[in-house]
């Protein structure tokens, strides 16, 4: 089968190379999967630039997640058929026309969603849910803030802890993102700056923040760590604080980053903790997936929300757009 794939270089966005390929026969276990549409996520843009140590120095296909129509299925699988409408994630090479996957990474989708709703779910989905119930063993009522709150994850991240009755704070990074976080149901949201200590605090009122969903590292994950009430739980899934601006690395800023970075001091704890996790890794422990998303699902707080939608010869930009920072919800490249 015919494909087109993007490789990349790890270094500089640029270094984006489109090729055209032929891609081998499944594997037993896997199935072919003709890609209709990609999600975009922020760690892809880490892997393209060289800040994610699980993709490596080598030339590789970005990209973590697809949705497609079933091509053909491997040996030693059941449940899937050709033509099937799917989903799925992979460790990389979600950048192209066609890809064989791992059956156990892939899952339909509901039939009233698009394909491009198809690719925007599962890793925000999983990514929001397991930080959230497997990590923070998030109880009913209790107060969550929230870090990137209009991005895909924050956006899940929310609809789940509504789900448990929870008040949710969330965090932001421009104003023009408030109304937008309120639409989707923030109790109250706080736009990052020298004020954040206060403003949380503010927002929390007489109550004890208990769980926070953290990505942008710095000060922001520093203040939140601090504001932790006893027994808070705390999952860091992402160091948006190290993005850089440009294409590439600049590498002195970002190890002056990196040295000061903030420390967790456990003897300042008051009964608090803190995981980190990646999603790779849990894609890795493959069967586990299936699992979580039929978890995901009972819960059913809805579509995911897209805010742009490219086309796959415009995927750089697309890239350039979500690296940016401005956008909310998912991005999406039609392939």
């Amino acid at each position: 089968m015919k494909r087109s794939a993007y490789y990349s270089k790890p270094g500089n966005i640029r270094n984006l190379d489109l090729k055209e390929e032929e891609l081998l026969e499944p594997n037993r276990g896997e199935v072919q999967v003709a890609v209709k549409a990609i999600g975009l996520n922020f760690a892809d843009a880490f892997a393209v630039i060289g800040l994610y140590t699980a993709a490596g120095w080598k030339r590789f296909i970005p990209g973590l997640e697809f949705a497609g129509v079933v091509e053909k299925v491997g040996e030693g699988i059941g449940g899937f058929t050709v033509g099937q409408r799917v989903m799925g994630v992979t460790r990389f090479g979600a950048y192209t026309t066609a890809l064989n996957a791992d059956a156990r990474c892939v899952v339909p989708f509901p039939k009233d969603w698009s394909f491009e709703e198809g690719a925007a779910f599962p890793v925000a989905a999983l990514t929001a849910y397991y930080g959230l119930i497997d990590q923070c063993d998030l109880e009913k009522g209790e107060t969550v803030l929230i870090h990137s709150a209009a991005g895909g994850v924050g956006v899940m991240a929310n609809r789940i802890a509504k789900k448990f009755g929870c008040f949710t704070i969330g965090l932001v990074g421009t104003a023009d993102k408030i109304d937008f976080c309120k639409k989707e149901g923030y109790d109250r949201v706080i736009v990052r700056s020298r004020n954040f200590r206060r403003e949380l605090q503010e927002a929390l009122g007489n109550r004890i923040l208990n769980v926070v969903m953290e990505c942008t590292g710095g000060r922001f994950f520093r203040e939140s760590l601090r504001a932790l009430g006893k027994c808070g739980r705390m999952a860091v899934y992402g160091f948006a604080h190290y993005m850089p601006r440009g294409n590439g690395i600049p590498y002195l800023s970002t190890i002056w980053k990196y040295l000061t970075r903030p420390r967790v001091d456990v003897f300042h704890f008051n009964n608090i903790s803190v995981s980190s996790f990646n999603l790779i890794f849990l894609v890795e422990s493959t069967g586990e997936v299936k699992g979580y998303m039929e978890k995901i699902a009972a819960l059913d707080f809805g579509k995911p929300y897209i805010s742009q939608t490219y086309l796959f010869e415009e995927l750089p930009l697309a890239l350039q757009a979500l690296k940016s920072g401005t956008t909310v919800g998912k991005i999406i490249v039609r392939a």
